[in-house]
């Protein structure tokens, strides 16, 4: 979590703190147009995208943002070049235990969502002992999305509560959006409030698509590797001038 970034340390003046987004979500976009646009191999722009990261989980912290939430490898991915998808599953073993020990001190608690059962071992490894060391963390709730779709998160939710259904345990007229939510990764978050997407891009990718259901949108052009605090702040004045209704008038 060590920052390269020394500005804007404190909450700027014209964000008003108890209009924050509780719980934010990104889908860190743009690390290969990064580098390509600087002739560097892709890899580069992922190194780069994880400095991003890092900086955006400790302004979280900074300015008393309470959750964030990262897409950071989707059930898709793996259609991607193997030299990048082995390069990816390296970077985020790594940063998982190299950042742990800051993890612990800065008071994140770590979860990681997706299906983990695929991963290679020493992965799934790193990120159990990530998660057992910070689980009583009470700081910032800092939760990755690996090997994530979240049609598959709902079909996962659905069955498990079809199984409690035929074993007699709720009747099928008790299922509602109460009980779904319970049974997603995410049960014991907040939805987020805002949904940021970098590089331009005019879609959520199959990114908990049932918990944005009300989520304030913010598309950038910025690249992941770009996102800084400056353009972070950018997003949360943004996010500050939406009148959020729920649907009401």
């Amino acid at each position: 979590m060590t920052s390269k970034t020394t500005s804007l340390i404190e909450l700027p003046a014209d964000l008003d703190c108890t209009q924050l987004p509780q719980h934010v979500a990104a889908i860190m976009d743009g690390n290969g147009r990064w580098a390509k646009q600087r002739g560097f191999p892709r890899m580069m722009g992922h190194k780069r995208g994880a400095d991003a990261l890092r900086d955006l989980l400790r302004c979280c912290k900074d300015w008393g943002i309470g959750a964030l939430t990262v897409y950071a490898f989707s059930t898709e991915n793996w259609g991607r070049s193997m030299e990048e998808v082995d390069f990816l599953m390296t970077l985020f073993e790594n940063l998982f235990q190299l950042e742990l020990a800051e993890m612990v001190a800065e008071e994140v608690k770590l979860e990681v969502v997706g299906d983990l059962a695929n991963l290679p071992p020493s992965l799934y490894d790193a990120i159990d002992r990530a998660k057992t060391a910070t689980q009583d963390n009470q700081g910032v709730r800092f939760t990755v999305a690996i090997n994530y779709g979240g049609r598959q998160e709902i079909v996962r939710a659905c069955q498990a509560i079809a199984t409690q259904v035929q074993q007699g345990l709720i009747k099928a007229i008790e299922i509602d959006e109460h009980l779904l939510s319970k049974h997603l990764h995410t049960a014991d978050l907040p939805d987020p409030d805002l949904l940021i997407r970098t590089s331009g891009e005019m879609r959520i990718s199959n990114f908990l698509l049932w918990q944005l259901a009300y989520a304030e949108i913010y598309v950038t052009d910025t690249l992941w590797p770009d996102f800084d605090r400056r353009a972070f702040h950018k997003a949360l004045l943004n996010y500050q001038q939406r009148h959020r209704r729920f649907g009401k008038a």
